[in-house]
């Protein structure tokens, strides 16, 4: 059972265990899901993850053997300023799915988590024992959420997998795009198609270039990672209780993500330098070597694959760009 597999990454998580055999049904509430990112043949079950009976049902009638929990809230802005609707879907909303999941005698439970967890953290690559000191509600919730799986593991027996996101960007299929003009890239999209500067939030870092350095991942890596630890958990579940990043030990600054956006779109993407923004790290790249030793899994594509991709999905979404 996949939750919030009709959203952004969901969809691209259930597109992949299908093509790799993996039967699969989808728990999503449609609040940002959209069923038509579903491939054929996939169930989707309309409801919440705060719904015991219906999870109890589609546990039982789909005689489930292992979860992916992705559903959540997951804006950072809002977050802080919903901190209790983000505790309530995101940390209560996962308790009712292990809960669920316990008492149906399901063994295997992958949570989909996120690089806020560390925060700012002041080191050249992060690695998943580096200290978590998360800056906003949103990955408080995240974290919190770790902790839930890895005792209710520990408790229940069963295998588990927290897959820490960094910077998630692009799209397998043009149908398949982010709607939402929450991260840089669609940022920068929405900016350039309305003839304006894209905003670079402070050029005074400590960076090569003063400007932010990430590390940026495309989506159809991240399902691939999820396929590799569904394997995992499948093939292993007695020796299998991680946490791993998922991104590809390469930092990128906001400016060369400009550069690539420019060469791509062929618009001026020069940035608007602005005030910075509270909480920005300078610099945040995940090491990778973690996963590849346990999993097997690295990213195959780069950045401009990335831009490529996400840009044929905003001019199909937005066909006057």
């Amino acid at each position: 059972m996949i939750t919030g597999g009709a959203g952004y990454i969901g969809a691209h998580v259930v597109r992949a265990l299908a093509a790799d055999g993996i039967p699969v049904v989808v728990l999503d509430d449609l609040s940002t899901g959209d069923p038509a990112r579903l491939p054929a043949g996939v169930t989707l079950v309309n409801g919440s993850t705060l719904d015991r009976p219906l999870l109890d049902r589609v546990l039982t009638e789909h005689q489930v053997e292992g979860v992916l929990h992705i559903a959540a809230k997951k804006q950072v802005g809002e977050s802080v300023e919903q901190p209790l609707r983000y505790y309530r879907e995101n940390v209560e909303g996962l308790r009712v799915v292990l809960e669920a999941a316990a008492a149906a005698g399901v063994r295997r439970f992958l949570l989909s988590s996120s690089a806020a967890v560390y925060g700012m953290p002041d080191v050249e690559t992060v690695t998943e024992d580096t200290a978590c000191a998360p800056m906003s509600p949103y990955g408080e919730t995240k974290l919190v959420g770790e902790w839930l799986v890895r005792a209710t593991g520990r408790a229940h027996g069963m295998a588990t997998v927290a897959l820490r996101y960094f910077n998630v960007a692009g799209s397998a299929a043009p149908e398949l795009t982010d709607p939402g003009v929450f991260n840089l890239v669609p940022m920068v999209f929405e900016r350039l198609t309305a003839g304006r500067a894209p905003l670079v939030f402070g050029a005074d870092y400590p960076t090569k270039d003063g400007t932010c350095v990430r590390d940026y991942i495309h989506v159809a890596d991240v399902a691939d990672a999820h396929v590799a630890a569904v394997r995992r958990l499948r093939d292993r579940p007695d020796d299998t209780d991680l946490v791993l990043n998922i991104g590809r030990g390469e930092g990128v600054s906001v400016r060369e993500m400009l550069d690539v956006i420019a060469r791509v779109t062929g618009l001026d993407a020069t940035g608007e330098v602005v005030a910075r923004r509270p909480g920005d790290a300078a610099r945040v790249v995940a090491s990778a070597e973690r996963i590849a030793d346990e999993l097997g899994w690295s990213a195959r594509h780069d950045v401009e694959d990335m831009i490529t991709s996400a840009w044929a999905g905003w001019q199909l979404q937005h066909p006057s760009a």
